[in-house]
């Protein structure tokens, strides 16, 4: 059966112990680089069949190899860049650097999410969506000091050039979606309130996606969340009335909304029923990756069932808020609870295509 009401994840699926503990000792010079992927492939091949299993209509490759996370999985194992970045604190005290502070010109990725995809699809059964860090993420990388020889400007049309070559090759190499991971949008409200810093991330990112045709922008998406990361969040307190407006702004075919986890849903709903462009399908996030409670398929039939009071039904999807573990240390999520969670979204999708489409 077609689905009426598509449903994919966001990214990311718990790793498994041996790959996590592979990837400390590698990080402590004790582990062969080599070796890590080659495990790191392995356990894709597992997730994804395990996705497969499901019945999920799309999968991703679980991000088995972005090993420092999916923030900066293209400046891995580069000597370019420092230790400090741009550091992340969440809601339960801990820190992450989402950007590490480049060293030296030029910028460029180290390796690039299409070989991931290339590698996914050789296996796959059913379409695979690629997810892929944003620009204005990397443009973090930049240090405020700047850099001799190579100055802002020069790096902004370098970190252009190599995202929008990444998601032409994924695009190319048939990627069912295009997701560009946004999950500084939020953030960025909290660190400027002004706006003035999402509004740059906008631009930045539409400058990015006018490079592409209206076909080619019906496969890319949006997503928004407010972190997931230890069972912790870095943004959540910040209102969605501040973010949700210029979101929509961007020249996107797609939209991937955490709701699940928000406080008041139909608010956000709300709101996204009026900013909404007609091109544009919305997948609402219907499953809560950083809590221990199991979602029933009615309850996330009844968020659904509210999402098209306000959104029409023909630009609804569903989505989990965010990925499963998206750093490779985290060890907070149970992997099976993850896949009764993904089932749950599965069938509960399911149930709301009868109620609303018969």
């Amino acid at each position: 059966m077609k689905n009426i009401i598509p449903t994919e994840q966001i990214g990311s699926i718990p790793r498994n112990h041996v790959l996590i503990d592979a990837y400390k000792k590698y990080k402590k010079g004790e582990f062969n680089y080599s070796d890590l992927c080659e495990l790191a492939e392995k356990e894709t091949l597992q997730v994804m069949r395990e996705l497969e299993d499901l019945e999920c209509p799309v999968i991703s490759d679980g991000e088995q190899r972005k090993f420092d996370g999916f923030a900066h999985y293209c400046l891995h194992n580069s000597s370019s860049y420092s230790k400090q970045g741009f550091v992340v604190d969440f809601s339960d005290g801990h820190k992450r650097v989402f950007a590490p502070h480049l060293k030296a010109s030029p910028f460029k990725y180290e390796q690039t999410a299409d070989k991931f995809l290339e590698f996914a699809l050789q296996h796959a059964r059913v379409p695979v969506k690629q997810a892929v860090v944003s620009p204005s993420m990397l443009s973090l990388v930049y240090p405020a000091r700047g850099i001799e020889n190579y100055n802002h400007e020069q790096f902004i049309n370098d970190l252009i050039e190599q995202h929008i070559g990444e998601v032409q090759r994924c695009l190319k190499l048939g990627a069912h979606k295009v997701q560009i991971d946004f999950t500084e949008a939020r953030l960025s409200l909290k660190l400027d309130p002004s706006g003035e810093m999402l509004r740059s991330f906008i631009d930045l990112i539409n400058k990015c996606l006018a490079h592409f045709t209206d076909e080619e922008i019906q496969k890319i998406g949006i997503h928004t969340c407010p972190g997931a990361d230890i069972d912790a969040t870095h943004s959540a307190e910040v209102d969605y009335k501040y973010l949700l407006p210029a979101l929509f702004k961007i020249n996107a075919g797609n939209f991937y909304v955490a709701m699940r986890g928000e406080k008041d849903t139909n608010k956000a709903l709300r709101l996204i029923g009026h900013v909404v462009n007609p091109f544009q399908r919305v997948f609402v996030g219907v499953i809560n990756p950083i809590s221990k409670e199991l979602e029933t398929p009615k309850e996330v039939c009844e968020l659904i069932l509210q999402a098209a009071q306000f959104i029409p039904p023909n630009q609804l999807g569903t989505t989990d808020d965010c990925g499963f573990s998206p750093f490779a240390d985290d060890v907070s999520t149970n992997r099976e609870l993850v896949y009764q969670k993904i089932r749950a979204r599965l069938e509960g999708t399911r149930l709301a295509e009868i109620k609303l489409f018969g």
